[in-house]
C-alpha cells in the first residue's frame, strides 16, 4: 500500500502539478480509504472492486460525512485509480458509475458596500506596513483576484498608467482594470514604500513581508483577520470574501455576467452564476420586508 501511495504522491506532484492543498487532501483521502479496507478486511488497494467503492461512499454518508466531503473523497479515488490503471497495476478503474449525494451548494457570504468601505479604511498610511496593507486590500477588492494570485503578482504585472494588472490565473492570463483609488494606493506603495521594504534589488514580488521577501498566503490571512477585528465586523472575512463581494457588487450595479466571469477567471459560467442567485435572494428578502402584501 505504501508504495502505491508514494508513487501517487510523485505523480500528483511531478506530472499533475497539483497544488499543496490538493496533494494533502487527496493523499489523506486515499489513506482513509485504505484504513477502511483494512478495517473491513476487504483486501488491499490493488484488489478493489466497484461494489467496494460504492459501499465506502455509503459508509461515509451513513456516518454523517457531508456531501462535499464524500464527493471530494470520490474524486480522489477516481484520480488514484486512474494513476494505477496508467501504471498497469489494475486492469480497469473500479471507480465507475459510483454515485455520491449531490453536494449542497452554499451561497457565499458577502460584505455590504458600507462594510467594504469600513474594512478598507482600517490600514493607516502612517508607516510602511500601513501603506502596503492599504494597497493590498484595495487591489483585492478592485480586481476580485484569488489570494494565490495576489501574492504571486510581480511588479512587472502592474500597469498603473493604463490602470490595469496582469494576472496569471489557473488556466490563462487575464487583464483586470483598477479603479482610481486602487491605482493611487498602489502608486504610493510601489514608488515610495516597496523600494525600502524589499530585501534585495532583484526581488520581483509586488507585495513583500516585513523581511522583504514575497508575502505568504498565511501572512496575508493574518492581515485580513487583524483588520476584521479592528473594524469590529462580525462577519467572518477571508480573502475570498472580498472576491465574492467584488463580483456581487458588480452584478448588483449592472455589470454583464460574462465580463465578471472573465475578470474572475472562471472557465465555466455556472461558477459565476452563483452570484445571480445571491442577488436574487437579496432582492427577495428586500421584497418580503418592504411589500405591504408580502407580510
Amino acid at each position: 500500500m505504501a508504495d502505491y501511495v508514494e508513487g501517487y504522491r510523485t505523480y500528483l506532484n511531478e506530472e499533475r502539478h497539483a497544488s499543496a492543498n490538493t496533494l494533502s487532501s487527496y493523499l489523506r483521502d486515499i489513506r482513509q480509504f485504505a484504513q477502511y479496507l483494512s478495517m473491513t478486511e476487504a483486501g488491499d488497494l490493488s484488489q478493489v472492486q466497484q461494489g467496494q467503492i460504492q459501499a465506502y461512499v455509503n459508509w461515509m454518508t451513513a456516518r454523517g460525512k457531508s456531501a462535499s466531503t464524500v464527493t471530494r473523497s470520490l474524486a480522489a479515488l477516481k484520480s488514484f485509480y486512474h494513476y494505477l490503471t496508467e501504471k498497469g497495476v489494475v486492469a480497469k478503474t473500479p471507480v465507475q458509475n459510483v454515485s455520491a449525494a449531490k453536494a449542497e451548494r452554499h451561497l457565499p457570504q458577502i460584505l455590504t458596500s458600507q462594510e467594504v468601505e469600513l474594512f478598507l479604511e482600517q490600514p493607516q498610511c502612517t508607516d510602511m506596513k500601513g501603506y502596503r496593507d492599504h494597497a493590498m486590500l484595495e487591489l483585492l477588492y478592485a480586481t476580485g483576484i484569488r489570494v494565490s494570485e495576489l501574492i504571486a503578482l510581480n511588479s512587472s504585472d502592474l500597469n498603473l498608467s493604463a490602470g490595469f494588472i496582469r494576472c496569471a490565473g489557473k488556466k490563462k492570463e487575464r487583464m483586470i482594470p483598477l479603479y482610481p483609488a486602487a491605482v493611487n494606493a498602489l502608486r504610493e506603495y510601489v514608488e515610495a514604500i516597496r523600494p525600502n521594504m524589499i530585501a534585495s534589488p532583484e526581488e520581483e514580488a509586488l507585495f513583500v513581508n516585513m523581511n522583504g521577501e514575497r508575502m505568504s498566503r498565511q501572512g496575508f490571512w493574518k492581515i485580513i483577520k487583524y483588520y476584521q477585528e479592528k473594524a469590529h465586523i462580525e462577519k467572518d472575512i477571508t480573502p475570498h470574501t472580498l472576491r465574492h463581494s467584488f463580483a456581487a457588487h458588480l452584478l448588483e450595479n449592472g455589470a454583464d455576467l460574462r465580463a465578471i466571469q472573465e475578470m474572475l477567471g472562471h472557465t465555466d459560467i455556472s461558477s459565476t452564476q452563483i452570484y445571480t442567485h445571491l442577488i436574487n435572494r437579496k432582492l427577495k428578502d428586500v421584497y418580503n420586508k418592504a411589500h405591504p402584501r408580502a407580510i
